[in-house]
């Protein structure tokens, strides 16, 4: 969104998308042939790029740890035999062993089918209305139909394959001539009803998300019969990626520190409404001006989408660099966003991609299995504090991914000269709700864990206790979550149905409670357990549970504890939760514990 250059991006784009970018593919650079691919449908690959060789857009190169998985050529596929019918199912040729299958498959059918480019023998299988004829679509938004009278179209500064962006001057009231950056979408391009709900998604997310400094600022939506005009903020200081090629490719950690800063603020304010935005890089922040210290915007809402606290979203979108190894896994929520800022904080601080390839389907491989490096230069040379935060981003695990708020209070980003405000996660409620939906045994657990936090570890915590206003006597209720969240709404929390998810923490509504229980029910295990001194932890934790919550427990009664379902075979799967000396819990299963356990979970143990 707003304005834009006209140059390609870094990352190319693989779902629905309005903003001005390029198609996914240039016929020059077509895709490296995977070796499990159907003998009529692809043509085998030309000349690779030179490993060596820089990119157009950045001025450096440093290939993925994996780069030696994906460097030797795919063999070129067979040709059919000559008896073969034109409609018959092609023959496959393989190499044993066989390679893991490729996302970048199903992610361009997807491209295909969302945008209504699917060919006649290239036809993929229709996915709920996508097959719908483009004859029968309603291209009718039901915006304003005067932007002629009040915008006065000016020069060109972008186009994509779906659209280009103009600047416009308002012709009249308080803020005539005040130049904006409009974006035109012409209606022949959207040729799906997926491409239409993308366009007025958009703009349904860009009138809810207001009031964020580091927000693309929106004014209105207008359509007539062609086209469909989004005006906004017009930002002049140019890409971040812009900024960072400026510089070589590297910041100063003082200079990286006060981009994501700014990141971290929006990014984690669009969490907090239920907006998950889905294509995070640096093509998608704008400076206001071309000041060095200009504030930084977020645009490009086209792919983003609501989600509600506890809901799983599963359509593949997002840039190729930047998209997160759970949306390839076509699982995830907010926590994908977390893990796209990782991928730019890497880049300014080292000078590299943490992932690349030579095809599209090198770097979702690079993606899902390999670690990117930090040993080599600069890396040895910049702050531990700096490495870990961009550790805790690119963990591959989105359970022990930080937040963005977590993000804000980490100890790389508070030690800087400007005080940084931690605004309240949304992710505190999830934590909260499954404390109180535990066993009194489970609850016991995580307060002796708790109990052993660090004072890093415990500043977070303490944020968002003060964020939620406790009463004078230190405690919280239902009422005072309530009120903090409304504090902070904006009309993308309705629309994310936030407020109903509050329902699910109604037993606060009768009791209250501390910051030191407040602690036991926000700590997130998962996070916990991907840090060094997790050991340490778990076990100075059950040492204090040895003291005060331990006691010697039936299997049975440990079944009941966990609300265990009849059906599974309890004395199976929990034997070794239980010391045979005295009847206690293990420090085995006091860990179990900590994680939660369900019927389920449990059910589908190996036995």
């Amino acid at each position: 969104m707003g304005s834009c250059s006209s140059k390609p991006s870094t990352g190319s784009k693989f779902s629905g998308h309005y903003d001005i970018d390029i198609p996914v593919k240039d016929n020059n650079e077509k895709e490296v042939e995977e070796t499990t691919t159907t003998t009529t449908s692809k043509k085998t690959t030309k000349d690779e790029i030179e490993v060596g060789k820089k990119s157009p857009f950045f001025p450096f190169y440093s290939p993925s740890p994996a780069h030696n998985w994906f460097s030797k050529k795919s063999s070129p596929a067979k040709s059919p035999a000559p008896n073969a019918s034109s409609n018959s199912t092609p023959r496959r040729f393989f190499r044993r062993p066989f390679p893991p299958p490729s996302p970048a498959k199903h992610i361009k059918s997807v491209l295909a089918r969302r945008h209504g480019s699917v060919k006649p023998n290239e036809a993929a299988i229709p996915e709920g209305n996508e097959s719908e004829g483009v004859s029968g679509l309603d291209k009718s938004f039901g915006f304003s139909k005067h932007f002629g009278s009040k915008y006065e179209l000016g020069e060109e500064v972008g186009r994509g394959h779906f659209g280009y962006t103009c600047k416009a001057k308002f012709k009249k009231g308080e803020l005539k001539g005040q130049e904006v950056a409009v974006k035109v979408i012409p209606k022949s391009k959207m040729t799906t009803a997926i491409a239409i709900e993308d366009v007025r998604r958009e703009v349904k997310i860009l009138r809810a998300l207001t009031g964020h400094n580091n927000l693309v600022q929106f004014y209105d939506a207008y359509e007539d019969h062609e086209k469909v005009y989004v005006v906004m903020e017009l930002c002049e200081g140019g890409e971040l990626l812009d900024r960072i090629l400026s510089r070589g490719g590297k910041y100063t950690e003082d200079d990286a520190k006060s981009v994501l800063i700014q990141i971290l603020n929006v990014v984690a304010f669009c969490h907090l409404q239920g907006v998950v935005h889905r294509d995070l890089k640096p093509e998608n922040f704008l400076f206001t001006s071309k000041d060095e210290n200009s504030p930084l915007k977020a645009i490009d809402f086209g792919l983003s989408d609501f989600v509600k606290p506890d809901e799983r979203l599963n359509d593949i979108v997002g840039s190729a660099y930047y998209v997160a190894p759970e949306v390839l896994h076509r699982s995830y929520s907010t926590e994908a966003d977390v893990w796209s800022i990782g991928v730019i904080a890497y880049i300014p601080l080292c000078g590299s991609r943490p992932f690349w390839a030579r095809s599209e389907s090198g770097i979702f491989r690079a993606v899902l299995k390999a670690d990117p490096s930090f040993d080599e230069a600069p890396w040895p040379t910049l702050s531990s504090e700096a490495k870990d935060f961009v550790k805790r981003l690119l963990n591959k695990d989105p359970r022990k991914r930080m937040t963005a708020a977590q993000g804000l209070s980490h100890p790389w980003i508070r030690n800087t000269t400007n005080e940084v405000k931690v605004p309240l996660d949304i992710s505190i409620l999830r934590l909260m709700k499954a404390y109180m939906r535990s066993s009194a045994l489970r609850k016991a657990a995580l307060r002796a864990l708790s109990k052993t936090l660090t004072v890093d570890e415990l500043f977070y915590l303490k944020e968002q206790f003060s964020l939620l206003e406790p009463s004078k006597n230190g405690s919280i209720s239902m009422e005072n979550i309530k009120a903090a969240l409304m504090k902070h709404a904006t009309d993308a929390m309705k629309e994310s149905r936030v407020h109903d998810f509050l329902a699910s923490l109604s037993a606060l509504q009768y009791r209250r409670m501390d910051f030191e229980e407040f602690c036991a029910a926000a700590i997130n295990i998962y996070q916990l357990e991907a840090l060094e001194r997790w050991e340490q932890h778990a076990r100075c934790a059950y040492e204090l549970f040895e003291k005060d919550g331990n006691r010697a427990i039936m299997i049975e009664e440990l079944a009941s504890e966990l609300g265990l379902s009849p059906s599974v075979p309890v004395h199976a799967v929990l034997h070794d939760w239980i010391r045979h000396t005295d009847g206690k819990l293990s420090f085995l299963g006091f860990v179990k514990l900590l994680h939660g356990v369900s019927s389920r979970t449990l059910a589908n143990k190996p036995q």
